[in-house]
C-alpha cells in the first residue's frame, strides 16, 4: 500500500471513529454531518466524499455486509453447496463474534434499533446482500433472466441471515455475552439451515 492510500483509509477511519463516538454519546439523529466533521478535524466536504449519507458513518462495513454470501458462495469448495457453504460461514462467524453478523455492544445495538433512519438503511443492506447473492447464483447456474430460481433461493438463503442478524441485536440488548449469544446463534442457525436443506441442499 502506498503512502497516498494508507493515509486515506487512515482519514476515513478516523471519521467514522469519530462518528461512532459521537453517536454512541448523543444519538444517531441528534449528530450531524458538521459536528463529525469538527470532531475529525477535516472539512464537512471530505467527510461526505468518504461517506455520501450519514446513515453510512455507523454502518461503516456496507461493502463487508453486503457482500458477504456472495462472497462465501463465490469462493465455496468444489461440490460443495451454496447452502452448506453459507452454513459453514455463519458457524464461524458466529464463532469468532463478527460484527458483520451483528455483535456488537449494547449501546451499538441499541443506536441501532432506536433510529428509523438506521432500521431502513440496515434493510436496504439486507436487500443489496441479497441481489448480490442471486446474482452469483444466476451466473453459476447459466440462469435465464426470466429465471426466478436464483432470486427465489437468495432471498430464502438472505431471509435466514436476516432474522439471525435481528436475533443478535435483540440478545445484546437484552445484556446476553456473546458467548451465550453465540451458542443460541448457532443452534438457531443449524435449525434454519436443516429447514432449506431439503430444497436448496444440493442447490446450485
Amino acid at each position: 500500500m502506498g503512502l497516498r492510500e494508507m493515509k486515506k483509509r487512515q482519514t476515513r477511519q478516523n471519521i467514522s471513529d469519530q462518528a461512532t463516538r459521537l453517536f454512541l454519546r448523543h444519538g444517531f439523529d441528534r449528530v450531524t454531518i458538521a459536528d463529525v466533521a469538527a470532531a475529525a478535524q477535516v472539512a464537512k466536504m471530505t467527510v461526505t466524499n468518504y461517506f455520501p449519507r450519514k446513515e453510512d458513518l455507523a454502518l461503516d462495513l456496507h461493502e463487508e455486509f453486503t457482500g458477504l454470501l456472495a462472497d462465501t458462495v463465490a469462493r465455496r469448495a468444489p461440490g460443495e453447496s451454496a447452502l452448506d457453504a453459507l452454513r459453514r460461514a455463519f458457524l464461524d462467524a458466529a464463532g469468532r463474534h463478527d460484527p458483520v453478523i451483528g455483535f456488537s455492544g449494547p449501546e451499538f445495538a441499541r443506536m441501532l434499533t432506536e433510529s428509523p433512519a438506521l432500521v431502513a438503511r440496515l434493510r436496504e443492506f439486507h436487500e443489496e446482500r441479497e441481489d448480490a447473492l442471486a446474482a452469483v447464483l444466476a451466473e453459476e447456474t447459466a440462469a435465464a433472466p426470466d429465471d426466478p430460481l436464483p432470486r427465489l433461493a437468495a432471498a430464502q438463503l438472505g431471509a435466514v441471515h436476516r432474522v439471525l442478524f435481528r436475533e443478535t441485536l435483540r440478545r445484546t440488548l437484552d445484556g446476553e455475552s456473546h458467548e451465550e449469544i453465540a451458542a443460541a446463534l448457532s443452534r438457531s442457525a443449524r435449525t434454519a439451515f436443516d429447514l432449506l436443506a431439503p430444497s436448496l441442499g444440493s442447490y446450485p
